[in-house]
């Protein structure tokens, strides 16, 4: 499901390469015992609250000042900062799937797109960023952007988002497996994580309350028996549908409904369409996305398949029309995933399933 990288590679920006350079030349200094030489030209002041030290997803970073150029390299990334008022602060974004959080659209339109999906690890530099976060270990790996150890050579501090490495392995293929089911909690976490990061801890605490309530109010009071639901993310040829534990189980747990693939602990795993019509959940959860990475996309991309294929086109769902359409970044571990709690609350109501 992963985009390919750009490949048009340009030098190193003036500031890194002036890093790089001075670093080499502080050690050339230190081994002839002289005084240690700063490994930056533009060294800030720490400022309240730093340096601000985390374990993050297995590595240990440290954040010296509030970062003012900031690239957030996946869109569920992009949007923690937006909502945390941060706009002023980057300098880019990239790997987006849907149109950006609504409220956002203006605070958006002065972040640069350095790419719809993934930009070379030059153009990420080009910008000459302070801070590079990312929502998917992935993107911060080999076949991504760059290893998270490139960035670190030169100084710049990288965080990823624990909703994909907490109880989570990721050493095998596809898109790892759970080894524990994800919880808002851990999203909550990252949002704090980010507004320590940027000095701005009330900011977090405020968007934390907000997300909150917002799934306080959807599901008080929900109780939807034993209605069934499938979650499909992309590609008609080899669906990706989503195992027991990831962004969706949340959405499911919240609800008391049953994903009819919580027997796998896979996070996308790609299942016949023999199997699906088999499972026959109640209502179907369709990712609405507007990149075109795979085939069937969009949700009108997705229904038109359904209504078609003879495996699907008799599913219960799909007879009675009952579709739910999601973003693609409230079907992954983000703060749009409450969205998602909230749009199938709703239309399970709706299609009359509520008890």
């Amino acid at each position: 499901m992963s985009p390919d990288a750009e490949d048009s590679p340009v030098p190193l920006p003036h500031r890194l390469r002036s890093a790089a350079l001075l670093a080499v030349a502080a050690a050339l200094v230190a081994g002839c015992g002289n005084a240690t030489t700063p490994s930056s030209p533009e060294a800030k002041p720490a400022g309240p609250g730093h340096p601000v030290r985390l374990d993050n997803c297995g590595q240990k970073v440290e954040i010296d000042h509030a970062p003012r150029r900031a690239v957030a390299l996946d869109q569920g990334s992009a949007e923690i900062l937006l909502s945390l008022g941060l706009a002023d602060r980057m300098v880019g974004t990239a790997t987006w799937t849907d149109p950006v959080l609504g409220g956002l659209e203006k605070a958006n339109a002065t972040v640069p797109r350095l790419a719809d999906r993934y930009p070379s690890f030059e153009k990420v530099l080009d910008v000459e960023p302070d801070f590079v976060s990312a929502s998917f270990l992935y993107t911060l790996g080999k076949g991504g952007v760059a290893p998270r150890e490139q960035f670190t050579e030169l100084g710049v501090p990288t965080y990823l988002s624990p909703g994909d490495c907490v109880g989570k392995d990721n050493g095998g293929g596809g898109d790892g497996v759970r080894t524990k089911p994800l919880t808002m909690d851990t999203v909550y976490g990252e949002v704090r994580d980010l507004a320590r990061v940027f000095g701005v801890p009330e900011r977090g605490e405020k968007l934390v309350g907000e997300l909150r309530a917002r799934v306080d109010k959807a599901t008080t009071g929900a109780d939807f028996g034993d209605a069934s639901v499938l979650y499909w993310f992309s590609d008609s040829k080899g669906p990706y549908m989503a195992g027991c534990c990831g962004a969706p189980g949340i959405i499911s747990g919240a609800l008391g409904v049953k994903n009819v693939f919580d027997d796998t602990k896979e996070e996308w795993p790609q299942i016949n369409w023999e199997t699906v019509a088999d499972r026959d959940p109640d209502v179907l959860v369709i990712a609405d996305l507007t990149r075109k990475a795979q085939s069937a996309e969009s949700a009108a991309k997705k229904i038109e398949f359904l209504e078609s294929h003879p495996v699907t086109r008799n599913m219960t769902a799909v007879r009675n029309k009952r579709y739910v359409m999601l973003s693609g970044q409230a079907m992954n571990p983000t703060i749009r995933t409450v969205e998602g709690i909230e749009k199938v609350a709703a239309a399970l109501t709706t299609y009359g399933l509520a008890k």
